[in-house]
């Protein structure tokens, strides 16, 4: 199959088809005689793969370590254990992050509780003081990895 039946079958775009072929994640596919690129069912199920990794929030490295171990099935899966293990951490720490700026952001819409002109607006009136804060001292949190 050509890359826009790969992409379709597998609702990936083409560019992130590509992307992933630069990173390493998906090997070169061959070309045909008129330099399309051709895929096979293996390449079909390793994008199945990665996308399934990518929805489970995991990094191209992790990904690509994923790939590694599946690649060598012999091998025991302590190594794979240990990457989940991370990355349930990871995730758990990232909760800990959006929780905290859940509260922060209930504690910001609280205020202003009701519609009145933007120039009394608490809200407004928070960011604005928060804004000047921020640029005579260290940046403010953010939440890594959400966007």
């Amino acid at each position: 199959m050509r890359i826009g039946d790969l992409a379709e079958s597998t609702g990936t775009a083409v560019e992130t088809i590509r992307f992933y072929e630069r990173e390493g994640l998906m090997p070169a596919a061959q070309r045909a005689d008129n330099n399309y690129r051709i895929y096979t069912t293996t390449h079909a199920q390793r994008l199945a793969f990665i996308r399934h990794c990518r929805s489970l929030d995991m990094t191209l490295d992790e990904i690509r370590m994923l790939l590694q171990l599946r690649d060598g099935p012999v091998q025991g899966c302590g190594e794979v254990n240990e990457l989940l293990d991370e990355h349930i951490e990871h995730v758990n720490h990232r909760i800990r992050e959006l929780r905290t700026l859940q509260k922060d952001l209930k504690a910001l819409r609280a205020k202003c509780g009701t519609s009145h002109a933007n120039e009394r607006c608490g809200i407004l009136k928070e960011l604005d003081t928060a804004a000047g804060q921020a640029n005579s001292g260290p940046p403010h949190r953010h939440i890594s990895g959400t966007h």
